[in-house]
């Protein structure tokens, strides 16, 4: 079931720019549409039509940062034939329009992101705590000083804003607060710290990293630990899409500050 789903999920790596079914990535591994989408989704933690997309959206991210091309034409570059769904899909999942990530690397010169922690909407909700470890291989790749998030997402994939996120200090120890009572996965990832605003936005590399089992918050002020361990994935998984850099940017944290009362701890 393993091998069936890895090679599914290769074959739509790379073939995502283009026209492909399900009954395509089916045949290639010689299962039903049926099954495989539910080996799939058991193995990778979403769909194989929301894995297509992912890739295609990492793709549309690296054209919007490298070109001056119009949506229109980066929608249909990447496999999508309807620009309002592009759109749509792409702002739910990256978290800011395409129009709005191309002007990402501008805003963020001027405001490199900071260390941070952004509770979540209850003010007295659950507590994560935890610390982040880099693997050898990760340290080697990141080559510099690890610019680690880590936040609480509803799937297992890091797909839109995070309910509650941090960027870490130098040491890997954090706490999320204002959970709400609900079931997450704590997910993580790394850049480089000092590359420039386009390597952090696409890294190269998904140094990634999260909780094996889903973790369920129920109770205000309970207080739940999880430590989480990064490592080098390989380029056929699931691309982080979600814009990080901007949510920890001193001009989101000032904007945040003024939007409400700070959570309590």
């Amino acid at each position: 079931m393993l091998d069936v789903a890895t090679e599914a999920a290769r074959f739509i790596a790379a073939h995502a720019d283009e026209r492909i079914r399900l009954a395509d990535v089916a045949d290639h591994v010689g299962y039903s549409p049926f099954h495989l989408a539910r080996s799939f989704e058991r193995r990778l933690g979403l769909p194989p039509g929301q894995f297509l997309a992912a890739h295609r959206f990492q793709r549309a991210k690296q054209l919007l940062l490298a070109d001056d091309h119009r949506i229109i034409d980066i929608c249909f570059a990447v496999g999508f034939t309807s620009v309002g769904t592009f759109t749509r899909r792409f702002t739910a999942d990256v978290g800011v329009c395409p129009t709005e990530f191309r002007r990402l690397p501008d805003s963020l010169s001027d405001a490199p992101p900071e260390p941070v922690h952004v509770p979540g909407p209850l003010r007295q909700g659950g507590i994560v705590t935890g610390s982040v470890r880099l693997s050898a291989a990760a340290q080697t790749t990141l080559r510099d000083t690890a610019a680690i998030y880590v936040g609480l997402f509803p799937r297992r994939a890091p797909r839109g804003r995070p309910v509650s996120g941090a960027l870490l200090d130098p040491t890997g120890d954090f706490m999320l607060t204002g959970v709400p009572a609900g079931t997450y996965w704590l997910l993580s990832t790394a850049f480089p710290a000092r590359a420039d605003t386009t390597a952090q936005l696409v890294p190269a590399w998904n140094v990634v990293g999260g909780s094996p089992q889903p973790l369920r918050v129920s109770q205000r002020h309970t207080c739940h630990h999880r430590d989480v361990h990064l490592d080098v994935a390989a380029e056929w998984t699931t691309p982080v899409l979600v814009a990080l850099p901007p949510l920890a940017s001193p001009t989101a944290q000032n904007r945040r500050r003024h939007a409400r009362p700070a959570a309590i701890h």
